[in-house]
């Protein structure tokens, strides 16, 4: 890192990487502010950065606070600043308006440090343009001084430029995850939140700031996403006089975050991407950042089957067992065993919070079933909800005092049940320990390789004990990242998912830590299609849990082909969440090929570049996955709903190298797509080599599919 005097009066920093650049002005009082974010404008010498301050600069010195001056990293009341501060916070009750002096600054061409100091507070900030030029920020606040800071918001912002004239949110709910909804920006200040403990089914998820509505492959976009697994806000500032600032930062309840003298609080990295090709170049961004990681899963990502639409709360052995063979058949690599193995647990009203098997329905424990598994060449896994505790439980009769709830509401005095279920309050060191000891206890007995870790409730007045009752959130929060770190580091390779009844946390918080998520409770193909691609807005596909459920689906009762169900969940991390047993032998024919399939491609699908095409018809899906290096690509082409012309439309394919071409082969392991009318003639084999030209401008002339059918199609460079 080089050392940049904090004493120099007037300066600038270039951050660059990866197409991406951040300029900052450092006034010679108070925190830098952002010249420019965005496209990369190659190296700048001093006079290059001078010229571009002064092209930018909207006020001429000494200027007045009503003037329209430039925004800090952190905006306050006193630079003139209408929209939400980017700090509030007060001492011992009274406000705090820091006036900051830098103390120190260090940096590289791609990171900034900074200290600064205001009676009694520092702020540390860390801004950098990280692998695929994702940008990360996050600031830290330590109170130096005497008396209690009572912390309301500290937020990471970032400008826009006044083109960024939409706004695509988030909302859905279980088990419809991430469902946009795009709007002309918002005037003054808005804010989207999430209060329930858990990113939510409704979770703002990622903001998106568009030049115009956003679309897959053209026109500039900017994103955030905060790396938080419980309450957010999302917000953006459209004032009159200003830059626009967008942003996000943990939501905290009143007096939550309460810093004593010499104690700090650091706040959640907020992820910030930069595109000029639209949504497909965001994904690039975070996909390249996160598979840069150390800890990104390097290997295989193994076929998975779970049994939980298998068997439900219905664990018989011996039925377990043979459900477990019938998958090593079929070519399954790890096998997970879901609710119901542990005491007392028939149904989801008792047994949460006591980790240890049930003998009643598992007389000789797991171990023949973990022994089982492993002799047949798969993993072994099994579901937790570490987190949770049903009052039918050993453990919250032995300890009432651990649930972190209102005392007045356990139990809840107006019938409302939020699934039969409380939480664990994990920031209680005996009840941490009490999880942390027989999960453990179990992965070493059992050799499990692999965790489902459930949180299938919000936080509901979520009141932790220690000392004066306060709101628990965040400190809950931080105790359960600390219990998952415990537990891979106890436990090297250990490998855990995320589920949260379905996609209500699936944020880089929790990924920081864990291997996977379960994107949705919905195995319907149709809901699939658009849940998992707005999941991989942001998380690579091999990160995506996405299984092959029978039909009709569980979730919806809708009726789907095999061939469907097996495209869309080779889309993601692939597996079965289906009685297999019941399978007729087509089925179980189809399955084996369809997992030999997954293993064929799954090199490609885990580590290329996903595209989406952008077509006319409201009912195709085009999605794909390009190597890097252009010689291979999977597309699947689907329909979500009856198309809307007689003779459809043509697909185009992006991501090919133009320079190459293509020979393009239909997979079909799992059944055939159907169609009616006519069949053109390149499905029909006689296609021969297609520039990647005319796959990428002119397009495949599609058939006319059927309402839910897919086309897998493979290409090969010659």
């Amino acid at each position: 890192m080089t050392h940049i005097p904090s004493s120099e009066s007037q300066a600038w920093t270039v951050l660059r990487r990866d197409g991406v650049a951040i300029v900052l002005e450092h006034p010679a009082s108070g925190l830098p502010s952002v010249l420019h974010w965005g496209a990369d404008l190659g190296p700048l010498s001093a006079a290059d950065t001078a010229a571009l301050d002064a092209a930018t600069d909207p006020l001429t010195p000494p200027g007045t606070l009503d003037a329209g001056r430039r925004v800090p990293l952190v905006p306050q009341d006193s630079d003139g600043w209408a929209g939400r501060p980017g700090l509030l916070a007060t001492r011992d009750g009274e406000p705090v308006f820091p006036r900051w002096t830098v103390t120190e600054r260090t940096g590289d061409d791609a990171e900034l440090r900074l200290t600064a100091t205001s009676d009694g507070l520092a702020l540390r900030t860390l801004l950098a343009v990280g692998p695929g030029g994702l940008v990360t920020l996050r600031h830290a606040l330590a109170n130096t001084g005497d008396g209690t800071v009572t912390l309301d918001h500290l937020d990471a912002t970032l400008p826009l430029p006044r083109t960024a004239d939409h706004l695509t949110s988030f909302t859905g709910r279980w088990p419809r995850e991430k469902s946009p909804v795009t709007t002309p920006m918002p005037p003054g200040a808005a804010t989207r939140t999430s209060r329930r403990g858990r990113g939510g089914h409704d979770s703002p998820w990622v903001s998106i700031a568009s030049d115009g509505t956003p679309r897959n492959r053209t026109g500039e976009a900017w994103a955030v996403h905060l790396g938080w697994s419980a309450d957010v806000v999302h917000r953006t500032d459209r004032t009159t006089d200003h830059e626009t600032q967008f942003g996000a930062g943990e939501l905290l309840r009143p007096g939550e975050l309460r810093l004593a003298p010499g104690e700090t609080y650091e706040t959640p990295v907020a992820y910030f991407a930069w595109s000029g090709e639209g949504l497909d170049g965001l994904s690039r961004r975070f996909h390249t950042w996160l598979r840069d990681r150390d800890q990104h899963p390097r290997g295989a990502r193994p076929l998975v089957l779970n049994t939980w639409e298998a068997v439900y709360f219905d664990h018989d052995p011996e039925r377990v067992a043979a459900l477990a063979r019938a998958a090593a058949a079929v070519g399954v690599e790890r096998f997970v065993l879901d609710d119901g193995w542990f005491h007392d647990r028939r149904d989801d009203t008792r047994g949460l919070g006591d980790w240890v098997v049930d003998p009643a329905v598992w007389p000789a424990g797991l171990e023949p079933l973990a022994d089982l598994v492993h002799g047949l060449g798969m993993q072994f896994g099994l579901w937790f909800e570490p987190e949770m505790v049903n009052l039918d439980s050993d453990v919250a009769r032995a300890h009432p005092e651990w649930i972190l709830a209102n005392p007045a509401s356990v139990p809840s005095p107006d019938g409302l049940s939020f699934r039969q279920q409380y939480v664990l309050d994990l920031a209680r060191p005996e009840a941490w320990e009490h999880v942390r000891g027989q999960l453990s206890a179990l992965v070493d007995a059992l050799g499990i390789d692999f965790v489902k870790w459930d949180h299938n409730r919000d936080l509901v007045e979520a009141v932790h004990v220690d000392g004066t009752p306060r709101h628990g959130t965040h400190v809950q929060t931080l105790a359960v990242y600390r219990l998952i770190d415990r537990l891979k580091a106890d436990h090297p390779g250990l490998e855990i998912e995320s589920c949260s009844s379905g996609g209500a946390r699936t944020d880089l918080g929790i990924l920081a830590r864990t291997d996977r998520v379960w994107a949705s409770d919905s195995n319907d193909p149709v809901e699939r299609q658009d849940i998992q691609r707005w999941t991989e807005l942001v998380l690579p596909p091999e990160l995506i849990g996405a299984h092959v459920g029978p039909s009709p689906a569980h979730s919806s009762g809708r009726a789907t082909d095999l061939s469907f169900r097996v495209a869309t969940a080779l889309q993601g991390h692939a597996g079965f969440e289906w009685d297999i047993l019941g399978c007729t032998p087509e089925e179980t024919e189809a399955l084996g090929a369809y997992a030999a399939l997954y293993k064929e491609l799954r090199g490609l699908l885990h580590s290329g570049t996903v595209v989406h095409g952008d077509p006319a018809d409201p009912a195709l899906r085009v999605r794909g996955v390009v190597a890097a290096d252009g010689t291979e690509a999977v597309f699947t082409v689907a329909t979500v709903g009856s198309l809307t012309d007689a003779r459809p439309e043509r697909v185009t394919l992006p991501g090919l190298a133009p320079e190459r071409r293509y020979t393009v082969r239909v997979r079909e392991e799992a059944g055939p797509a159907r169609w009616h009318g006519g069949t053109p003639r390149w499905l029909g084999k006689d296609a021969g080599d297609v520039p990647g030209t005319v796959l990428g401008r002119t397009g495949l002339q599609l058939p006319a599919l059927w309402p839910m059918q897919a086309l897998v199609l493979h290409l090969r460079a010659v």
